[in-house]
């Protein structure tokens, strides 16, 4: 080998070297980056649990650490739902608690002392790590190693994930998307491989998503679809065979492991594009090997009859089991997917979770900004450079764009397609503009020395006439303005960080006249008079919040945050929604002590029971004991929601209205305003003068946010 020919390979191991280096260190920055920008709360607040669904989860995740699984699997709640009582273990995704109490018991095996508060604050900004790097891993298999560097420093920042990662919201989506896109990742390795090794771990990554998240349907419906859309353009293969079939048989076993899943993945409508696929796949193959034995003529005549056969008898052997009820039908979450008002006309229970609306085109924007730009630049590189992983990967982000404007909750499994498809779109545009931004400069010859500016010139003199006439002012100026577009997309990100989601909503933060941070610290405030004040069994009333009220006050609820038991809920919002007196009845019956109610008139927090309150007549009017509630009712002869005197009389007395403006028609809240302006509704209120005959108030926090009204006891009328 010429001395020339050996410094030249010496020249290229020492440069794949230094660039894997870069992009290593590119990569534990992109993590680091990723955890970091999840810190905000606990700078600004300390270290508390985000929301209300990550309260249950800490209370669980507890009991799981100090009584041991067996005993949380077993656990009957009776704190929950009263006087019916919660079976946790098989109502739960136990995935995100077994998570916490793995994590907590190792640092103690190593003498690291933590406490499993702090495990679960920190638990979603860990894994967001473990995100940031899975993505790099599903991009560089999908497209390449600079736009997997590209996605990653994507997901790291982006504020449609953070959402749902920023520490102290420990909730089921924290680890939940991690274990997507690492079954994404796995399951492409399957694809790519046909090894029965990758498949066996795509079903252990896709166990573990079931473990932890209900959203795991989208995931077992997207890979049989990719398979499907394999068969139609003609590129499945005994690799894709191999993979499926062994992702889909292990993957159900082990997913029915799971108490709260059962059965329903081979009885549930939701489940049965993948086994019909999976039953595809195998009359696949047996065509393909008889095709291999027969005659072309032979094989028509035979494929003809026993794809009728088998059609026909799959039809009527599905017909059989739907009407019998052996095949569940599709949930009312999974109807208002296909159909967006589904749930408002016919499920309100569901309707009225704010995560189940349509998405906005703001929201879009506002969570996502410039990746709603680069996303179908991206999906064309795709399909200019189509294979089965790339196909995968666009049918992932056109399914999950539809069913993000369907739901916005959504747009957690958005956003990681977004990042990795705007990476794509950048890596691609990047490299390809960036080498024309000066055709001059000079490169390095195989030697190891830079070459004359001329010599150069000349050796990209051909370079530059293939690129049709891409000029180098038009390349800097793209390279500007895609590096101006990225800095704004990461102050945009910081910025929705620290202002819409590193504010724990139990603790609310509000500026001031002068620019100042005001804290309203009312919620742990009533919280904390409730468990030194009441009973221990004492029986709280709530239409939401019944999480933290477990969780912090140690005090039995009737409803929780949950939507299981739509009887519960919808007699709750019968009470708030009545009179008084036969909200008393109700309440009577129910075995209510206090009545719990936010609102908001005085600070101007919109997020109130007032504002809910239509919800509570629709759910409360769904059932057929509260069949005479009308939402009609509630509404003025204008046929507008109000609050002042030209509001209905029906809403002006009923019980929600009573317990949250009552004593308020004596309050200024604003100057220049009467006494009694409601500062979210903008209207003074039209029922003043009132009082309560069978409930009394004992403790309204400081800024009026939380009000708790004791049941008073039945009178003692004598013998």
């Amino acid at each position: 080998m010429s001395s020339s020919s050996s410094a030249k390979q010496s020249f290229k191991i020492n440069w794949e070297k230094q660039e894997s280096l870069v992009k290593l260190s590119i990569l534990i920055l992109a993590a680091i980056l990723s955890f970091a920008t999840r810190l905000f709360s606990v700078l600004r607040f300390e270290s508390v649990i985000h929301e209300f669904d990550p309260y249950f989860n800490y209370r669980t995740t507890k009991f799981l650490t100090e009584k041991g699984f067996y005993n949380f699997h077993n656990w009957f709640d009776e704190m929950a739902w009263y006087p019916l009582g919660r079976i946790i273990g098989g109502t739960i995704y136990p995935g995100l608690m077994v998570t916490s109490s793995a994590i907590y018991r190792i640092l103690w095996f190593f003498n690291m002392t933590v406490d499993i508060r702090n495990i679960c604050v920190f638990l979603a900004p860990l894994f967001s790590s473990f995100t940031t790097i899975v993505t790099y891993l599903l991009t560089s298999e999908i497209y390449s190693t600079g736009a997997g560097l590209v996605a990653a420093s994507f997901i790291a920042i982006v504020p449609g994930y953070i959402s749902r990662s920023v520490a102290g919201s420990y909730d089921n989506e924290g680890i939940a998307i991690f274990a997507m896109l690492l079954t994404y990742y796995l399951w492409i390795k399957a694809v790519k491989t046909g090894t029965i090794c990758w498949s066996a771990l795509a079903s252990l990554a896709y166990f573990y998503m079931v473990s932890s998240w209900g959203g795991y349907v989208f995931l077992i419906n997207l890979i049989p679809l990719h398979v499907l859309a394999l068969m139609i353009t003609g590129r499945f293969s005994h690799r894709v065979y191999v993979a499926y079939s062994s992702v889909y048989t292990i993957g159900t076993i082990l997913s029915m492991q799971i108490s709260f899943v059962g059965f329903q993945p081979v009885q549930s409508s939701e489940h049965m594009l993948a086994f019909g696929t999976f039953g595809l796949c195998q009359l696949h193959a047996l065509v393909d090997f008889l095709k291999s034995k027969l005659s072309k003529e032979q094989f028509e005549v035979l494929f003809k009859s026993i794809a009728i056969a088998i059609l026909s008898i799959f039809l009527g052997f599905a017909a059989v089991l739907t009407l019998s009820g052996k095949i569940s039908p599709w949930t009312g979450r999974f109807y208002s997917l296909l159909d967006p008002s589904y749930a408002k006309n016919h499920i309100p229970i569901i309707a009225s979770v704010s995560e189940h609306q349509p998405t906005s085109w703001s929201s879009f924007y506002f969570d996502l900004q410039i990746l709603v730009f680069l996303f179908p630049a991206g999906l064309y590189f795709c399909f200019d450079k189509l294979t089965d992983a790339n196909i995968f990967i666009i049918l992932y982000g056109v399914t999950s764009i539809y069913f993000t404007g369907v739901m916005v909750r959504l747009m957690l499994v958005l956003a990681p397609v977004m990042c990795i498809l705007s990476g794509i779109a950048v890596s691609h545009l990047l490299s390809k503009y960036i080498r024309n931004v000066d055709a001059s400069v000079s490169v390095l010859s195989s030697d190891g020395k830079s070459q004359p500016r001329q010599e150069s010139s000349k050796k990209y003199k051909k370079y530059d006439q293939q690129q049709k006439g891409i000029k180098s002012e038009i390349a800097i100026g793209f390279v500007v303005l895609t590096t101006f577009m990225l800095i704004s997309f990461v102050f945009h990100s910081v910025w929705v960080t620290s202002e819409a989601y590193s504010s724990p909503s139990i603790v609310l933060s509000a500026r001031s006249h002068d620019g100042s941070r005001i804290i309203f610290d009312d919620f742990r405030e009533a919280y904390y008079w409730l468990r030194m004040n009441t009973a221990e069994d004492a029986n709280i009333a709530r239409w939401d919040y019944g999480y933290q009220i477990t969780a912090m006050a140690n005090r039995t609820v009737l409803v929780d945050n949950n939507t299981w038991n739509n009887t519960h809920i919808s007699r709750v919002g019968q009470a708030m929604a009545s009179s008084e007196e036969k909200a008393y009845e109700i309440l009577r019956e129910l075995d209510v002590n206090y009545v719990l109610v936010i609102f908001g008139g005085l600070t101007g927090y919109s997020s109130d029971d007032i504002n809910k309150f239509l919800w509570m007549v629709r759910i409360g009017g769904s059932t057929d004991r509260g069949s005479h509630i009308k939402e009609q009712d509630y509404y003025s002869s204008n046929g507008d929601f109000r609050v002042d005197k030209e509001g209905s009389q029906t809403l002006l007395n009923c019980l929600m209205y009573k317990l949250c403006y009552y004593r308020f028609g004596n309050v200024y809240t604003e100057a220049g305003k009467p006494t009694g302006y409601d500062r979210v509704r903008g209207a003074e209120i039209g029922n003043k003068d009132f009082e309560l005959e069978t409930l009394e108030e004992v403790y309204t926090t400081e800024h009026w946010l939380v009000r708790i009204y004791k049941v008073k006891d039945l009178e003692n009328r004598g013998v």
